[in-house]
């Protein structure tokens, strides 16, 4: 039966990574809970390349998760970031974090790790380059002005506790990974023809290539799967037939899914988020067009494409995966168990925060509320009996 088949061959992805996402989610919340975000803010105020470099580095060590990351952006762009040291920090912190390369090199090979980390860092400077001479001092305050109008979203407050930090970008996350592995499992069912269809795989290689990196982040938009869920389905298009440039171009593209998108319209405004989402269109496609032919150069473009079957149908044995899987099945419970001493649930938003982490608070009917920041925050003081 195809829903069984398509359960099993997610099953056996997530089987696959599982040792790698909870690596990298716990060297990611090592880094959160040693780098204040008030130091962050104060250091990001510029537009040359130190802070774009600064900005790069920060989000390279932060969370994953792409609505967070666009959040995170947000806050700091309010609090006084420049909009390129922002958006590079956005960028890199969905596309340059630990997690990411693992699962990248897990299902696709260390030559997509290393195609993915290049070729994020010429997006970033295409970013920085492209936003720098198209925005305006004055247009990026009036950006940053709507920005601060804006009432949506939120940026949760980072803990210094890595276990809350493990667990928040867990709970940040987790419905983008379980889409993006069922979406990849069903994707895997379906026939060979189905990619040659979708993608131009037959065609001159340097026609194929453009096609496919102007393709690659269209199809990833209109997924609505972003960050490290839109991995597996990935693979399933390498093994399809896709150009090696166009995986990369559909990796790149989890921050212009359509949700993503329509938070930008909230927070800057239309017409910026417009202008933002055709840069990093643009700045994808030049960027998987340089890494395709850098590493077509360099011959570092892999020519083994593994049946999808062999991606969805890896039997489970006792190997060096199953041993991982299970060391780190073990971490990650662990760093469960520990949050839920002395956790709060925020009224808010459902996330879970630390009682003596120093976040802020309510008083409501003598119960004392916690919440992940500032907004929820305020959301609830606004009107407590909705929330209580």
């Amino acid at each position: 039966m195809w829903i069984v088949d398509g359960l099993i061959a997610a099953a056996r992805m997530v089987w696959e990574v599982w040792w790698a996402l909870v690596l990298g989610f716990l060297l990611s919340a090592v880094v959160q809970a040693r780098v204040p975000r008030a130091r962050v803010e104060r250091a990001l105020g510029g537009r040359g390349a130190r802070d774009v470099a600064l900005a790069t580095a920060l989000g390279a060590a932060s969370s994953s998760c792409s609505y967070a990351a666009i959040a995170i952006a947000k806050s700091l762009f309010q609090k006084g970031a420049s909009l390129v040291a922002a958006m590079s920090f956005q960028f890199a912190s969905t596309n340059l974090v630990f997690e990411l390369g693992l699962v990248v090199w897990v299902l696709l090979g260390w030559q997509f790790t290393l195609a993915e980390f290049v070729g994020g860092i010429v997006l970033i400077v295409l970013l920085w380059l492209a936003l720098h001479l198209i925005v305006s001092r004055r247009e990026e305050e009036e950006v940053r002005a709507h920005a601060l109008a804006a009432d949506t979203g939120h940026a949760h407050a980072s803990s210094t506790s890595v276990a809350h930090n493990f667990r928040g970008d867990w709970q940040m996350l987790w419905k983008e990974i379980l889409a993006g592995f069922l979406i990849a499992g069903y994707v895997s069912l379906l026939p060979t023809s189905f990619f040659n269809a979708l993608f131009v795989t037959d065609a001159w290689p340097p026609l194929r290539t453009l096609e496919n990196v102007l393709v690659g982040p269209v199809v990833a938009a209109l997924s609505f799967v972003c960050s490290i869920g839109n991995i597996p389905l990935a693979a399933v298009l390498w093994s399809g037939g896709i150009s090696f440039g166009g995986v990369i171009a559909f990796i790149f593209a989890d921050l212009i899914i359509l949700p993503i998108i329509s938070a930008y319209r909230k927070y800057y405004g239309a017409r910026f988020a417009a202008i933002l989402t055709a840069v990093m269109f643009g700045a994808m496609v030049l960027a998987a067009l340089a890494v395709d032919g850098l590493f077509s150069l360099a011959g570092l473009v892999p020519t083994h494409r593994p049946p999808i079957g062999s991606i969805t149908e890896r039997p489970v044995t006792w190997n060096y995966t199953t041993v991982l899987d299970l060391l780190f099945t073990v971490v990650f419970v662990a760093l469960f168990a520990k949050t839920m001493r002395g956790a709060a649930k925020d009224p808010v938003c459902g996330m879970t925060v630390n009682r003596n982490g120093g976040g802020p608070t309510s008083l409501f009917h003598g119960r004392t509320f916690f919440f992940c920041g500032g907004h929820c925050k305020h959301t609830f003081d606004h009107d407590p009996e909705a929330y209580a």
